[in-house]
């Protein structure tokens, strides 16, 4: 069944959207927040036809990847976070990570509300060369570390206009997620798979980044990021691009709900709303009846004038029910 949400919540972020891309003109960048599984032990065993086989450990530590993308394709430097309670340097200078990655610590491997300012600043420090105007757009999902106060007070200082996604909507909305998120799995993936292959049983700290590196490199690529954004109806701004994925279904009025109209004074155009609706299907009704050997281009553009209203009405009716 087809995800459910209701059209009035992507409305909103559209509308959001083209509001302040017309007065600012700035760039419009998401983000990504999800926790990333780190694989502590990876165990392999030999099957009876010398097949490796993968045996999932109950000991895992997480990882916690804060990724920003934007709407002409480029990527701001990942932002890791890893279980413990020192961040030792040197233990990584193996992985060749690029230097502007950052990694830091947390007791679980999560993000939290230091973490969370941490990052908005690291944002604003590889976009702010780049804003066209004074503003930037960042849509967000609603974690508690995107509303704190300190994490607030930073973007109203350095003009960060932030735009929360409606809760369970990140698999629609999200760009990362659309576009990104499985391509980078896959990758992932394939890099444990070497290693597993090569009977390696123990995946450190120090073998995680190295395959998340050239998965993040594999995946995280200029077309991907922009198919995200396109998939997501955000850039270019298409609604329908996710509309037409939801589970909708409209109520019918009948005749009775509805006033009477006159269609004999009724000219041909795109309906507004139900009397109009119904004044244009009686006019349809009216030129079937009376066509016989004339041209039916009169009736093929009332019909595409009636869709086209019947459309917007059922967005209309959509938004008013949620």
């Amino acid at each position: 069944m087809a995800p459910r949400l209701p059209p009035s919540k992507l409305y909103l972020i559209r509308d959001m959207i083209q509001a302040y891309d017309h007065q600012y003109s700035q760039k419009l960048v998401a983000l990504w927040k999800r926790p990333r599984t780190l694989n502590s032990m990876v165990v392999t065993r030999a099957g009876r036809r010398g097949r490796t086989k993968r045996v999932q450990p109950g000991n895992r530590e997480w990882a916690t990847v804060i990724q920003g993308v934007n709407a002409d394709g480029w990527c701001i430097p990942p932002f890791v976070i890893l279980q413990g309670a020192h961040h030792l340097a040197s233990r990584y200078s193996e992985s060749n990570l690029p230097p502007e990655w950052v990694i830091r610590t947390t007791h679980n491997g999560w993000t939290n509300n230091d973490t969370g300012l941490e990052w908005i600043q690291h944002f604003d420090k590889y976009t702010a060369s780049r804003v066209k105007g004074a503003y930037r757009m960042l849509l967000i999902d609603g974690h508690e570390s995107h509303h704190s106060a300190k994490f607030n007070q930073f973007c109203k200082d350095k003009n960060i206009i932030t735009i929360c996604m409606p809760p369970h909507s990140s698999h629609l909305l999200q760009p990362l997620d659309v576009g990104c998120f499985s391509p980078l799995k896959q990758a992932y993936s394939r890099q444990i798979e070497v290693l597993v292959k090569s009977h390696i049983n123990h995946v450190t700290k120090l073998d995680f980044f190295i395959a998340f590196r050239e998965a993040f490199f594999t995946s995280m690529t200029k077309e991907n990021v922009k198919a995200g954004f396109r998939g997501s109806g955000l850039a270019p701004l298409d609604p329908e691009a996710v509309l037409s994925k939801l589970d909708v279904r409209l109520g019918t009025s009948t005749s009775s709900d509805l006033p009477p109209t006159s269609a004999n004074h009724w000219v041909s155009q795109t309906p507004h709303n139900s009397i109009e609706a119904v004044s244009q299907s009686t006019f349809i009704k009216t030129c079937i009846s009376r066509h016989q050997s004339s041209s039916p281009t009169l009736i093929y553009t009332a019909v595409d004038q009636l869709a086209r209203g019947t459309q917007a009405l059922a967005h209309t009716i959509t938004f008013l029910n949620s």
